[in-house]
């Protein structure tokens, strides 16, 4: 299969799997300690977790627009795609982008990360990167993406426990799932990952201060910076392997 090809197959499931994410996105998207959302602004009970953004009997938009999550979840993909080639580890960091996209999405507008996916994500990540370890080709290393995955969710606890304000544990479960797709190429791509993660962050934090938009004690919501520099990490890691 051509670049090209690999690209745009890569980027048309992005966009399908992205277009599924508004009813979860909604659904997730409580303050803490709330139960999942059950039903629509209107009332209407909501069926299933996968779905388009309207409620199917008041017709109206309840949930997180559709064409957001399948652009960000389409380009993803297609950026892994570029940076992977057609390794096999490709099918893997496609079929987990639209768990980070989603996550991303929820922890921004509510500053939660949801159990049911941070924990299942890093189980996935290992359990797939150890059957692609059976495959020829493959351009990682199983054992460190175990110990990446310790590393940096190791890290990310030790900071919740110096300062559990200024960070929720569920980036610490995060953490766990990004340490094992960035270790997967190597421990320069975890410090990569890990750092960009951080960078993007204190930069974010900054604007909205300078913006007046935030003080210097705001907290504000890591996930989707510690997912941005996961995914920055590992396509410098990709692509270098």
């Amino acid at each position: 299969m051509s670049t090209g090809v690999l690209v745009l197959v890569a980027a048309l499931w992005g966009a399908a799997a992205g277009a599924l994410l508004p009813r979860a996105a909604y659904r997730f998207a409580v303050p803490e300690e709330e139960p999942w959302r059950e039903r629509c602004a209107d009332g209407h009970p909501i069926r299933g977790w996968l779905g388009r953004a309207r409620c199917g009997q008041c017709a109206r938009t309840s949930y997180t627009a559709s064409a957001v999550l399948a652009t960000a979840t389409a380009l993803t993909c297609a950026a892994l795609a570029v940076a992977t080639g057609t390794r096999p580890e490709l099918g893997v960091w496609l079929l987990l982008a639209p768990v980070g996209v989603l996550l991303a999405a929820v922890d921004f507008r509510v500053q939660r990360l949801p159990d049911p996916l941070t924990l299942p994500l890093a189980a996935a990540a290992l359990g797939l990167l150890g059957l692609v370890t059976l495959l020829p080709e493959h351009a990682g290393d199983w054992p460190t993406a175990l110990y990446g995955a310790l590393a940096l969710g190791g890290g990310y606890y030790v900071l919740w426990l110096i300062n559990p304000g200024g960070m929720g544990f569920g980036d610490v479960k995060l953490a766990l799932g990004m340490g094992a797709v960035l270790g997967w190429y190597g421990w320069p791509t975890v410090v990569l990952g890990a750092f960009a993660g951080f960078l993007l962050g204190a930069v974010y934090g900054g604007v909205l201060v300078v913006v007046r938009r935030a003080g210097r004690k705001t907290a504000i919501a890591f996930g989707p910076f510690l997912i941005a520099g996961a995914f920055l990490g590992l396509l410098a890691g990709a692509y270098a392997a």
